[in-house]
């Protein structure tokens, strides 16, 4: 006869794949016709944005396009001039349980981007990008809580409280805002603008009710050419507010939230030539992940009846860890010249690594430092570094680690003696998970009557119990109680003395 149960069905999502696909995208593009000449590139400004995402059967996959800037100097001299490419990428990523129920959240990042002049009239674009893919795939998890109407069976049974830490929501939003930028300078004064870049950071993000609310800013950075050739940097903070409805999810919920720039315009406005409309689709990825309490049917026997049992196991995961380190970079780079004043920097992040040394994790990755600076000859030059980054967690082994790096505010660079100083703040963003395996009873069968076998049982039975046993595997291997065996021996519940002799009684 099978027993029926009392079983309890989760709905959740699981991480089917997460990494970083780095790949190249080269183009070969010509000078338009309204363009001089390219006489000597200075640098290229690169910006990914992220256009689309798909979960196929076993496959992940991100597609986006970078816009790249170049910047040069003509053959007829004058000011600094751009042309500006398009380079589209498709990333893929293997998750063999992935199917297109799922869904994908992905980050684009240019690692570095280069060009070189191939003659006057054309060049040659190379971009390294890393974009970094995560998968999740839904599903349901059933596990055993109780035995329906034990006492008809006399089935006992050992029930354990448990929690698990799982995702319960994967939800996203495109949303767009627009606003104006008036820039310093005097009244009627043209500009261009040469270069540009925006960040969009999450800096606050609270869960109420079924309502997800996320505040934050996008960190806008400009290089504009003033009318007398002269280059400016602008810096502006654009703040947003939003809210995503996400149903089914409970109180005491945490989330994160990936924001991605889907497109980017930055565009003139107004007559009197120092105003520009900056236009951005962005879209908010969102996970929301909760404790959520189990209870586990372990394992369970008859009193009165043979019992066969079968048990699976269940994956637990224990959040150890969710926070952020921020470290502060300051690094003095050597040029070989001394240069007159500084013009504009940036910083481009790379992959992410990992290593475990001992009970730590090592996040390892690289920040790209780009300055543009004026020689003593006052021309304009590039000068670029790789600095490593790196940040310890402490983590038991066998432990999860996803990870972000963010660099959230401004860059500074300074002459400095033999070279430039930069400063800059990395911050490393984490969540660290433990799996634990947990059995559990998934099915148990009713067989004969206890008592049946040939030969007398006796009605009671003294030994001791070995070194490790419990009073569960007492009670189990002689088809009694817990409760007949404590009150047999007059002790309390949940103890068990050592090198004393036990009275177990019968139950049939």
């Amino acid at each position: 006869m099978d027993l029926e149960f009392d079983r309890e069905v989760t709905h959740c999502y699981e991480v089917a794949a997460s990494g970083t696909v780095c790949q190249e995208e080269t183009l070969e593009t010509i000078v338009p016709d309204a363009c001089p000449d390219i006489l000597r590139i200075v640098a290229v400004c690169a910006q990914a944005t992220l256009n689309g995402k798909q979960a196929r059967d076993g496959l992940a996959e991100a597609s986006g396009s970078v816009r790249a800037v170049v910047l040069y100097q003509p053959e007829e001299g004058g000011g600094l001039r751009r042309l500006e490419a398009a380079l589209p990428f498709t990333s893929q990523m293997d998750a063999p349980t992935l199917t297109q129920q799922g869904m994908v959240s992905a980050c684009a990042r240019v690692r570095g981007a280069e060009a070189r002049a191939l003659n006057p009239r054309k060049v040659l674009l190379r971009v390294d990008l890393a974009v970094e893919i995560t998968a999740f795939q839904p599903t349901e998890h059933m596990c055993c809580q109780s035995v329906l109407e034990p006492e008809e069976h006399k089935v006992e049974q050992m029930i354990a409280q448990a929690e698990t830490y799982q995702l319960s929501a994967v939800q996203e939003k495109p949303f767009t805002f627009t606003d104006q930028i008036r820039l310093n300078g005097g009244q009627g004064e043209g500009m261009e603008v040469m270069a540009c870049q925006a960040q969009p950071v999450c800096g606050e993000c609270k869960l109420i009710g079924s309502k997800l609310i996320f505040k934050g800013t996008v960190e806008l950075q400009l290089l504009v050419q003033e009318a007398g050739g002269a280059l400016t940097p602008y810096r502006e903070s654009m703040p947003f507010s939003q809210v995503m409805e996400i149903p089914g999810v409970g109180e005491g919920s945490e989330c994160q939230i990936d924001l991605e720039l889907t497109q980017f315009t930055c565009l003139p406005s107004g007559e009197d030539g120092r105003s520009v409309e900056v236009t951005l689709d962005v879209l908010a990825q969102a996970q929301v992940w909760c404790h959520r309490p189990m209870q586990l049917l372990q394992d369970l026997y008859s009193t009165a009846w043979e019992t066969q049992v079968a048990r699976e196991e269940h994956t637990l995961w224990k959040l150890l860890d969710q926070s952020s380190r921020a470290q502060n970079v300051r690094e003095l780079l050597e040029t070989g010249s001394l240069p007159r004043s500084v013009v504009d920097s940036w910083v481009n992040l790379g992959e992410i690594t990992q290593s475990w040394e001992g009970n730590e994790v090592v996040l390892t990755g690289p920040a790209l430092v780009t300055v543009l600076y004026l020689d003593e000859e006052e021309n304009l030059q590039a000068f670029q570094r790789t600095l490593p980054l790196s940040c310890r967690v402490e983590a038991p082994a066998g432990a999860v680690c996803r990870c972000h790096l963010l660099c959230p505010g401004e860059v500074f660079a300074t002459p400095a003696a033999g070279g430039l100083e930069v400063r800059f703040t990395a911050e490393f963003q984490f969540q660290l998970l433990q799996p634990q395996r947990a059995l559990a009873v998934s099915s148990a069968v009713l067989g004969e009557p206890r008592g049946k076998q040939e030969g007398q049982q006796p009605s009671v039975v003294l030994r001791l119990a070995a070194p490790g046993e419990t009073l569960w595997d007492i009670a189990k291997a002689y088809a009694t109680t817990q409760h007949q065996i404590l009150q047999a021996n007059q002790l309390e519940e949940g103890s068990l003395p050592t090198g004393k002799m036990l009275l177990i009684p019968s139950s049939f």
